[in-house]
């Protein structure tokens, strides 16, 4: 274990988790029929629930016992915190000492820039989220304990507390009607507004919550990290919402109130993002519509947060880059600030890596299955984005699309550089620099 690299630890780790998940899923006891699940199916669901992406072979209700279910939400608990957030509470409370080795995995798994005080983050992330999911699963009780009875309802507010806060994009709805999402509380503004807040929370990512909580609401005290994803997230949630409400009042918003219409595209806007949950049929989705989907999955949340896609600050940083070099400007900077050397270079490869992952995952599934081109684009952005929406293909794949969706998954939650680096061989300094020499570009 010490010759191996903290990614690849952090890899090895999510791999025994989702192997021990379906483990548990491929158990009778977990299924609702009571006859044991297929291990590939298991595998698929273990993997979707782990790395938060979402999608499923099965409406989650209808195939999955309490049981089964439970096992889901702790999967989702795990994959939202990570696994050395909740290794290191059982650390503290056996009141163990935290080696080096130990903090060098936490700063890793929580995308924290700096070793100093990671264990201090560490706490301030597992009292966060009880907070966060404590109160999104009280106020989602006032609206299910009424319709489900107290017990159902307390539990149906906790999973979709904890599901909405992770990005899990997984439901249990399916009581009312299956693969329906939240589509039975489309109209309801306290569960629409609650499940947002959740998700924009845990989107935001660990640094953000801890700058805020230090330096409260003095933007000019906020590091460069938080002003771009405050304002891209600001960004990401009012456009396309507008988009979307003036596009589709003769489409999909057709026959709504303004309320309503305006809900929804909201809802649609910062769900689509990085969640995965829909208060409508995604199979009614306008061209235009799913587009706009695909390039909110593709660019996904914040850094060290519970969202996938590419990361908001990666796409920042490549759009200042142009800017820059429009404007011939030889740095690239925001906020008063200039981004250290080598933010491009890091931002670029994992561009690239996750195109070219994506991209072939395209052409493997359009030379096994003869979808829709537009239908298996989505879905390979929604998995490797770890965001669930579909256009209705994932039951529909065999054994080798389920393979490859289960990949995209976990490249997409572990993140493509840091599976690059799980393989790459360690740097050794070379002395020798090449000539430089000038070449066409563009």
């Amino acid at each position: 274990m010490k010759k191996l690299k903290p990614t690849q630890i952090i890899a090895l780790i999510f791999v025994l988790i989702i192997l021990i998940g379906a483990i548990l899923l491929s158990l009778p006891i977990a299924s609702r029929s009571g006859v044991a699940t297929p291990f590939l199916d298991a595998l698929f669901t273990a993997t979707s629930a782990t790395c938060l992406a979402g999608l499923s072979l099965f409406d989650t209700y209808t195939q999955w016992s309490i049981f089964g279910q439970v096992v889901i939400l702790i999967l989702i608990q795990i994959g939202g915190l990570g696994f050395m957030t909740i290794a290191t509470l059982f650390v503290l409370l056996l009141k163990r000492k935290i080696g080096l080795m130990h903090r060098n995995l936490i700063t890793l798994s929580t995308s924290s820039m700096h070793i100093g005080g990671v264990i201090r983050l560490t706490k301030h992330i597992l009292i966060g989220t009880l907070i966060f999911e404590g109160i999104g699963a009280l106020l989602l009780a006032f609206r299910f304990c009424p319709k489900m009875g107290f017990f159902e309802g307390i539990y149906y507010a906790i999973f979709h507390s904890v599901a909405s806060f992770c990005s899990a994009g997984m439901d249990i709805m399916g009581k009312y009607q299956t693969h329906s999402s939240l589509a039975t509380f489309s109209d309801d503004v306290l569960v629409n507004i609650v499940i947002l807040a959740l998700i924009l929370i845990g989107g935001a990512g660990f640094i953000v919550w801890e700058d805020i909580y230090h330096n409260r609401w003095h933007w000019h005290k906020y590091s460069l990290h938080t002003k771009i994803v405050l304002s891209m997230m600001a960004f990401l949630t009012v456009v396309p919402t507008v988009f979307i409400f003036f596009t589709e009042q003769t489409g999909m918003l057709a026959g709504m109130n303004t309320l309503d219409a305006l809900l929804a595209s909201l809802f649609q806007t910062i769900s689509g993002r990085t969640a995965g949950y829909s208060t409508l049929d995604a199979a009614s989705f306008s061209p235009s519509l799913v587009i706009l989907i695909m390039i909110l999955m593709m660019i996904g949340g914040a850094p060290g947060s519970t969202a996938g896609g590419l990361k908001i600050t990666t796409v920042f940083i490549i759009f200042r880059a142009a800017i820059a070099t429009i404007k011939n400007n030889a740095d690239i900077s925001a906020f008063g600030r200039r981004f250290e050397q080598g933010a491009l270079k890091t931002a670029n490869a994992i561009f690239i890596i996750y195109i070219t992952v994506a991209a072939l995952a395209i052409l493997l599934l359009s030379s096994l299955y003869d979808f829709p081109l537009d239908k298996l684009v989505f879905e390979v952005i929604s998995a490797i984005g770890t965001v669930g929406l579909s256009l209705g293909i994932t039951d529909s794949l065999g054994t080798a699309g389920k393979l490859i969706v289960i990949l995209l998954m976990f490249f997409g939650r572990i993140g493509v550089l840091s599976i690059a680096l799980v393989f790459a061989k360690r740097h050794t300094q070379v002395q020798l620099r090449y000539p430089e020499e000038k070449f066409m570009i563009g």
